[in-house]
């Protein structure tokens, strides 16, 4: 007998009671292909044999808590298409606004490093929004210290048709000079572990995660050795945790006091930015 999306969304419910409500419907609009307002309004379509059999495999792992990105295979990052896997960090949407402050910094022929890129999610978005704005010539480079990373960047490069060079690196040893460099880091403190949400612990590499005891050991590192991996005019644009600001200033001030610094607060009015570059 089919079944009608109220009825499966219902017991997908009850299957996954220890996921979030957000996340059931989330992965059951996405399967269907549905937007938020259409999912809530076509509530009685009827679904075939083989849309109900692949939500209650979907439902199973959910109710295991496996992260809905994970499940489905990719995550949505500034309307662009992101295939992920277990191993590699699921992007967010406070990156999305790294980019676009990235982006309006670009010229022509500019070489730009998108540094512990992950899914490949920056580099994606930066290249295709590029493109849009007509931006020529860019030269993409991108980096991680994870081969399981690079592998699925590469595969989400391909996706969207982009010459990109990757390498393995840890922070910028062995890397070149660029124009741009533009980061995601870890940022997590050690402590902030209890307060996370368990899928995201189960699921995600911590080495995308955890930033070491104060949070800053990425930035510390950084600090010491972006002067050998900016050229002249170069710029850098980096994410952090909104707790550490006074830190950043500190070690920036310290580390590179020949760089203009400019943090910059997020849409929810967190710090969360920073961006410097060669004092003129």
């Amino acid at each position: 007998m089919p079944k009608t999306l109220k009825e499966v969304r219902t017991k997908a419910g009850e299957v996954a009671a220890n996921a979030l409500a957000e996340d059931v419907d989330y992965v059951l609009a996405e399967r269907l292909n549905l937007t938020p307002s259409e999912f809530e309004l076509k509530q009685d379509m009827l679904l075939t044999d083989e849309q109900v059999k692949q939500i209650r495999k979907d439902v199973k792992k959910l109710a295991k808590g496996i992260s809905p990105q994970y499940i489905l295979g990719y995550a949505w990052f500034l309307g662009y298409k992101i295939m992920v896997e277990r191993g590699v960090l699921i992007p967010r949407f406070e990156t999305e606004e790294l980019v676009e402050w990235a982006l309006d910094s670009l010229k022509d022929g500019d070489t730009v490093l998108d540094l512990g890129t992950g899914s490949g999610c920056i580099t994606v978005a930066l290249g295709k929004e590029a493109e849009k704005k007509g931006i020529k010539d860019l030269t993409l480079y991108a980096s991680d210290i994870t081969d399981k990373a690079l592998r699925m960047s590469e595969e989400n490069f391909l996706n969207y048709d982009l010459d990109v060079t990757t390498r393995k690196a840890n922070v910028l040893i062995g890397l070149a000079k660029f124009d741009k460099i533009i980061s995601n880091p870890p940022y997590i403190k050690e402590n902030e572990k209890k307060d996370m949400d368990q899928n995201v612990l189960q699921n995600e590499p911590k080495e995308a995660l955890f930033g070491g005891k104060n949070g800053i050991e990425f930035y510390e590192k950084f600090a010491k050795q972006v002067r050998d991996h900016l050229n002249s005019h170069g710029e850098f644009f980096l994410e952090y945790g909104f707790s550490e600001k006074e830190q950043l200033e500190d070690l920036f001030a310290k580390e590179l006091p020949d760089f203009d610094i400019e943090f910059r607060n997020d849409m929810a009015q967190k710090p969360r930015m920073v961006h410097g570059r060669w004092q003129k």
